[in-house]
């Protein structure tokens, strides 16, 4: 379990193919100081377990469902990755819980600048967008972010000096794949919510409910 907040951006050294499954190598001085084999870790939002270890030199082998699922299948040598360790029990959660299980992988189509800000427009499925809502969490590329804007095939998000600065979000160009994974908690309650016909929920009864207003249900997708 993760909590979205980048603790450092690594390098990728090496990218080793055996089919359709890679073992990467990844240069990071901060996180290398306190971890074991064996221990998980946030690579651009995807769980990975630490397979090896040469001084600051990390080496992960991800199964060929992860490398279809996730952007992983993009990395070559020089590629700057997100990384987080597993959060231990009684850490501050300053993102929210985030597994690293991606559940898909979305693409860049905008980055603006606006003030000190940046607001960024991603691309991505319907069976991704179906679980997003406004003000709601989203993990991109391991960075725990907020949902502002949400359409039948896109979403936005914005991003603060500090978190532009010290992700790959600084390296990010339009066209870029990002690796998504919806809210733990959003995703059972629809799979609860489709399967129990009875009690299932949709915009329109949650608004006759009191628990959206019409904003929120002209900004929301079914």
């Amino acid at each position: 379990m993760f909590t979205g907040i980048v603790e450092e951006i690594g390098k990728t050294i090496q990218v080793q193919r055996s089919g359709a499954a890679i073992r990467v190598t990844i240069a990071a001085s901060l996180i290398s100081n306190d971890i074991a084999l064996g221990d998980s870790v946030s690579v651009n939002g995807a769980c990975l377990t630490l397979s090896s270890q040469a001084r600051n030199h990390l080496s992960f082998d991800a199964v060929p469902e992860t490398v279809e699922r996730t952007s992983l299948k993009y990395l070559i040598p020089g590629s700057p990755v997100n990384l987080e360790r597993a959060m231990r029990v009684g850490d501050r959660i300053g993102g929210h819980f985030v597994q690293g299980h991606v559940d898909g992988v979305g693409v860049l189509q905008g980055l603006e600048r606006k003030d000190n800000a940046r607001l960024l427009t991603i691309q991505a499925d319907v069976d991704l967008l179906k679980y997003m809502v406004p003000k709601g969490s989203v993990a991109v590329d391991g960075v725990s972010l907020t949902l502002d804007w949400i359409s039948d095939s896109a979403f936005t998000v914005w991003i603060i000096p500090h978190t532009f600065d010290n992700t790959v979000f600084r390296y990010r160009k339009i066209g870029d794949k990002l690796n998504l994974e919806n809210d733990l908690i959003g995703k059972y309650v629809a799979r609860y919510a489709a399967g129990n016909s009875q009690s299932r929920l949709d915009t329109i009864k949650l608004v006759e409910l009191g628990y959206l207003d019409d904003y929120d249900s002209e900004n929301s997708i079914g």
